[in-house]
C-alpha cells in the first residue's frame, strides 16, 4: 500500500504552533527493552503521514548518506526543559531521554518525490541511561505501523529512478550489531549525523523558512551556538557553483568518515576522510593501502591523482561485490552521481 505524504515543510506544525493532543512516551523511551511497535513511543501525531508530535522537530542535512536512493524524513526529540550541547566539529552531546529519528521511504517514482510514498523502515537512536541504543522499525504493508526488527531483514524494493528506469533491489535492513558498526566513535555507540556543519542550512518550516541551527536554539533544543558566520557550511554535492575540492570532501565526509577516521572501526586503514583533515596523504593522496588483496584491486595508492580508475577508492565505490565495495553495509547499488563526483575530483588532481 502507497500513501502520499505532504510537503516535508508541513511536518514541522507539530513544533511550530499547531495545537496536538500527540505527546511523546517519555517512559517508553528510557525502558531497556525496546517497544515493539513505534506508534508506542508517541513520536508522531500521524505516523504514516509522518506527521510528528509535539516536540519533534524536522530537519534535514545538507549532505546526507547515499542509501540506495531511498528518501529519509529526519526529526529529533529533546525532553522538555533539556537541551542538547553545542559542538563545532563533532554531533551535539545530546541529554538522556533524546532521540534522532529517521525513516526511509521509497517513491514509486524517484522524479515524482511526494507522490506513492512507501515507508520501508523507521530507525530510532534513543539516549538512554546506559548509553544509546539503536533500534529498528519495519513497515507493515497497510502502512499503518512498524514493528521491532532486531535481528534486520531483507525487502525486495521497485521503483523508477530519476531516469526513467525500472529498479528492483534487495533492500537490506540493518541488523543491530550492522548499526554498531557504524555508529562507533571511541568505541561507544554515538550519533553521526547532527554535526553544525550538515545542519548550517535553512529548513521551510510550516509558518517560516529559517536556519536549523537557529530554529534549534530558538527553541531550547540546543545550547551554545555560535554565530553562524562562524560555523562551517558543507556544499551539497550538486552545487557546482563551489569548489569541486570541498564538494567531494564533504561527501566522504558523511558516506566514510564515520568509519575513516582516528577515532573510527576503519582508524586502521590510515584513511581518514573527515571533512577537516589537512594531511593529503591521510585522506588518501599517494597513499598505499595497508593491506593489499581484493579490496585493493590491485591498484597501488588509495588516490592516484590524474586517475580516478587507478584509484582504490574511486575502484571500490565502484564495486556491488561485498567483499571489496565501500560503504560495506547501507547499499546495494554503487550511487552513480555520488561516483561521477568523486571520479572528477581526482581526474583533476596533478
Amino acid at each position: 500500500m502507497f500513501r502520499v505524504l505532504t510537503a516535508i515543510a508541513l511536518l514541522s506544525s507539530c513544533f511550530t504552533g499547531a495545537a496536538f493532543a500527540f505527546q511523546v512516551n517519555d517512559s517508553a523511551l528510557l525502558e531497556k527493552r525496546p517497544q515493539r511497535l513505534l506508534s508506542a513511543y508517541g513520536l508522531f501525531a500521524d505516523a504514516p503521514a509522518q506527521n510528528p508530535s509535539q516536540g519533534v522537530l524536522p530537519y534535514d542535512l545538507t549532505v546526507p548518506l547515499f542509501t540506495d536512493y531511498a528518501e529519509k524524513y529526519r526529526f529529533v526529540y529533546v525532553p522538555e526543559g533539556r537541551s542538547a550541547s553545542y559542538h563545532g566539529q563533532e554531533a551535539f552531546e545530546f541529554p538522556v531521554g533524546s532521540v534522532l529519528v529517521k525513516t526511509f521511504a521509497y517513491p514509486a517514482d524517484l522524479r515524482q518525490p511526494n507522490a506513492d510514498i512507501r515507508l520501508v523502515e523507521t530507525r530510532l537512536l534513543i539516549h538512554q541511561e546506559d548509553g544509546w541504543n539503536a533500534w529498528t522499525y519495519v513497515w507493515n504493508d497497510e502502512q499503518t505501523d512498524a514493528s521491532l526488527k532486531v535481528a534486520g531483514k531483507v525487502l525486495p524494493i521497485e521503483f523508477v529512478d530519476k531516469e526513467g528506469r525500472q529498479q528492483s533491489i534487495d533492500y537490506i535492513v540493518p541488523n543491530k550489531n550492522q548499526c554498531k558498526g557504524c555508529h562507533t566513535f571511541d568505541r561507544a555507540l554515538t550519533p553521526i549525523g547532527p554535526k553544525a556543519r550538515n545542519l548550517n542550512k535553512d529548513f521551510h518550516y510550516a509558518d517560516q523558512s529559517a536556519n536549523q541551527l537557529m530554529m534549534w536554539s530558538e527553541k531550547g533544543l540546543l545550547t551554545g551556538v555560535p554565530s553562524l558566520g562562524q560555523i562551517d557550511v558543507l556544499p551539497a554535492m550538486e552545487d557546482t557553483a563551489a569548489p569541486i575540492d570541498k564538494r567531494a570532501r564533504a561527501y566522504l565526509d558523511i558516506n566514510c568518515a564515520h568509519c575513516h577516521r582516528r577515532e573510527g572501526p576503519g582508524s586502521t586503514s590510515g584513511l581518514f576522510l573527515t571533512y577537516g583533515e589537512q594531511n593529503p596523504t591521510a585522506w588518501g593522496l599517494k597513499k598505499r593501502p595497508v593491506a593489499a588483496g581484493r579490496g585493493s584491486g590491485g591498484l597501488t595508492y588509495d588516490i592516484a591523482p590524474g586517475d580516478a580508475e587507478s584509484s582504490i577508492l574511486y575502484y571500490r565505490m565502484d564495486s556491488r561485490d561485498p567483499g571489496i565495495m565501500m560503504p560495506e553495509v547501507g547499499r546495494t547499488m554503487v550511487h552513480a552521481e555520488g561516483l561521477d563526483l568523486i571520479r572528477d575530483w581526482i581526474n583533476q588532481m596533478k
